[in-house]
C-alpha cells in the first residue's frame, strides 16, 4: 500500500502539473517556448475632410468582432480633437471625434493591430426577425421574379439557389433581366435585394484582404446570408462561400461607415502593413480574465517579478543537485550549497564567477589556516572570517573598477556568509579528513555549481518557470521518483569494472 500510494501522488503531481500548463497555455495563449514570433496585421483608418469653421463631430464604425482575427491593440492619432468609443448597441462600436471649432483641411487616424485565430461558425450577428422589406417599379419587380425563378429550378437548397443566384448576376452573357436590374444599382446592392425578395435574411458586410504595404484601400463587400441556422458569407462577384483567406470583417451591418458634421467632402481610406512581434509579449498584452489571472504574476511590479524569476529558479537548481547527488554519486560540500552558488553565477557570469569563488575561497583557506592559532570559539572564527572575505571581495571589486574589469563589481553578488561557511567546513574537512577531501568535495560543489548554472540559465527553462510556475509540480514528481531510487550511483559502477574485463576474457 505505501508503493501504491507513493506513486499515485507521483502520478497526480504529473498530470496536475501538466494539466495546469496545458490549461494556462489554452486561456492564455503564452507560448510554451521562448524566441516564439506571431504574425500581425496593422490596419490603419484615415479620415479626410474639410471643416467648416464650426464644431465638428466624426463618427466611424469601427472593428467589434472580428471572425478569423483577434484584436489586441486600437489607437487613434487626432491632435486637438475629444475622443471616445461608443457602443450603440447590438455589438457595434463606433469612434467618435469632436472639437468646439476647426477650420481648412483635417485628417484623422484610426489604427488597430490584429492578429490570426481560428473561428468557428459566424455567430457575430443575430438573425433579423424578417427579411428586409424590399420596393422595386413594376419592370424591376417582374425582372426579379424571373431571375429568382431561373435560380430556383437550378438548385436543391437555399445555399445553392443562393450560389446559382449570384452566378447569374455575374454571367459574363447576362440575362436581359439582370441587365435591367443592373443598370440601376451595383452587383452587391441587387444581390441584397434580391435575396431579401426571395424571403432570405441577407446583409452587406464590408471588409480588407489584408496583403502587406497596401494603402488608399477602399472597403469591399461581401454578402452574410442567414441559411435558418446561421450566417453564411457569400463572395458577391464569384459566389464563394465561406470567410475568404486573410479577408478583416470592419464593417458588419446596415450602419453608415462614415457620418461627418460640421465638414464636408469627407473619405474615408484604408492603409495595411505586416508586423512580426513577439508571441509571448502579444499574449501578455491581450491577457484575458481567467481562472489563472489570479496567479498571473505578468501584473506585478518589475522589481517584484525578477525577484520571483531567480526564485522559481531554485526548484531547477534542485533538481540538478539531486540527480547528481543521488544517481550520479558527486559528493559535495553542502547539500544545497551548490544551488546557492550558482545563483551567484547567475549575477557573475560563469567565468568570472568560477574565477572569483575559487580565488576567494583559496584565500579564505589561507587566512582560516591562520586562525587556527589563535584557538577562537567557532562563532568568533566564522565572523572574523565573513569580516575577512568581505574586505577581499570589495577590494576585488574596486580594483576590476580601477582596471577598467567592469566584471569585477558583480562579484559584491557572491552570498558572503555562503563562503564563509564553505571556508570554515573546508577548513575542519582539512583537519580532519586531508586535502584530497577537500578538493574532491569542494570540486564537485564546484561541478555541481556549474551544471546548476546551465540549467538555470536555459532560456528554456527560465520562460517556463516564470511563465508556467506549475511546472514546479512536475519538478517535485521528478525529485521525489529520484528520491525513492536505492540501486548504484553512476560513480559506484567503476568497482564492477574488475568484473566486466573478467567476463569479456
Amino acid at each position: 500500500m505505501p508503493r501504491i500510494l507513493f506513486y499515485s501522488v507521483i502520478a497526480a503531481l504529473f498530470l496536475v502539473g501538466i494539466g495546469l500548463m496545458w490549461g494556462r497555455h489554452a486561456k492564455t495563449h503564452i507560448p510554451l517556448l521562448p524566441g516564439e514570433q506571431a504574425e500581425v496585421w496593422l490596419v490603419e483608418a484615415k479620415i479626410n475632410f474639410t471643416a467648416l469653421g464650426d464644431a465638428v463631430r466624426v463618427s466611424l464604425d469601427i472593428p467589434d468582432n472580428l471572425p478569423g482575427f483577434k484584436m489586441f491593440n486600437e489607437q487613434t492619432a487626432s491632435p486637438g480633437y475629444g475622443f471616445s468609443v461608443d457602443d450603440v448597441g447590438g455589438g457595434n462600436r463606433r469612434a467618435v471625434w469632436t472639437i468646439r471649432h476647426a477650420t481648412g483641411a483635417q485628417t484623422l487616424y484610426y489604427k488597430v493591430q490584429v492578429t490570426p485565430e481560428a473561428y468557428s461558425a459566424m455567430n457575430w450577428v443575430s438573425p433579423p426577425r424578417a427579411p428586409l422589406e424590399v420596393f422595386w417599379d413594376e419592370s424591376q419587380q417582374g425582372a426579379a421574379r424571373h431571375v429568382l425563378e431561373q435560380a430556383h429550378a437550378r438548385s436543391d437548397s437555399l445555399l445553392t439557389m443562393c450560389r446559382e443566384l449570384i452566378k447569374l448576376v455575374n454571367a459574363v452573357d447576362r440575362d436581359q433581366n439582370v441587365s435591367l436590374l443592373l443598370s440601376s444599382m451595383a452587383v452587391d446592392v441587387l444581390l441584397e435585394k434580391l435575396f431579401n425578395y426571395a424571403g432570405i435574411p441577407t446583409r452587406i458586410a464590408k471588409g480588407l484582404h489584408l496583403e502587406e504595404n497596401r494603402h488608399n484601400l477602399k472597403l469591399d463587400p461581401v454578402l452574410v446570408v442567414y441559411d435558418g441556422a446561421q450566417w453564411v458569407m457569400f463572395d458577391p462577384l464569384t459566389g464563394r462561400q465561406g470567410l475568404p483567406d486573410n479577408f478583416m470583417l470592419w464593417n458588419q451591418d446596415d450602419s453608415s461607415l462614415l457620418d461627418v458634421s460640421g465638414g464636408e467632402g469627407s473619405r474615408v481610406s484604408f492603409a495595411i502593413t505586416h508586423q512580426t512581434v513577439s508571441a509571448k509579449q502579444l499574449a501578455i498584452d491581450a491577457l484575458p480574465q481567467t481562472p489563472f489571472s489570479f496567479f498571473d504574476m505578468h501584473k506585478l511590479p518589475v522589481e517584484e517579478q525578477n525577484m520571483l524569476k531567480v526564485m522559481l529558479l531554485i526548484p531547477l537548481g534542485a533538481l540538478v543537485v539531486v540527480f547528481v547527488n543521488i544517481i550520479v554519486g558527486v559528493r559535495t560540500s553542502g547539500t544545497f550549497m551548490p544551488i546557492l552558488i550558482a545563483l551567484s553565477f547567475l549575477q557573475t557570469a560563469l567565468a568570472p564567477g568560477v574565477i572569483s569563488f575559487i580565488a576567494i575561497v583559496s584565500f579564505g583557506l589561507l587566512l582560516r589556516s591562520y586562525l587556527s592559532h589563535f584557538n577562537l570559539l567557532l562563532v568568533a572564527r566564522i565572523s572574523t572570517i565573513v569580516i575577512l572575505v568581505l574586505m577581499v571581495i570589495v577590494f576585488t571589486s574596486l580594483f576590476g573598477y580601477r582596471v577598467g574589469f567592469n566584471t569585477g563589481m558583480t562579484v559584491t553578488f557572491f552570498p558572503v556568509i555562503i563562503i564563509a561557511w564553505t571556508i570554515e567546513r573546508m577548513s575542519i574537512l582539512w583537519e580532519d579528513e586531508g586535502p584530497r577531501e577537500v578538493v574532491l568535495q569542494g570540486g564537485g560543489s564546484l561541478l555541481v555549481a556549474v551544471c546548476a548554472y546551465l540549467m538555470m540559465s536555459w532560456p528554456v527553462a527560465v520562460h517556463l518557470s516564470f511563465n508556467y510556475p506549475e511546472i514546479n509540480l512536475i519538478i517535485l514528481a521528478l525529485i521525489m521518483t529520484m528520491g525513492n531510487y536505492t540501486g548504484y550511483k553512476w560513480t559506484e559502477l567503476r568497482r564492477f569494472r574488475a568484473l566486466r574485463l573478467k567476463l569479456r576474457l
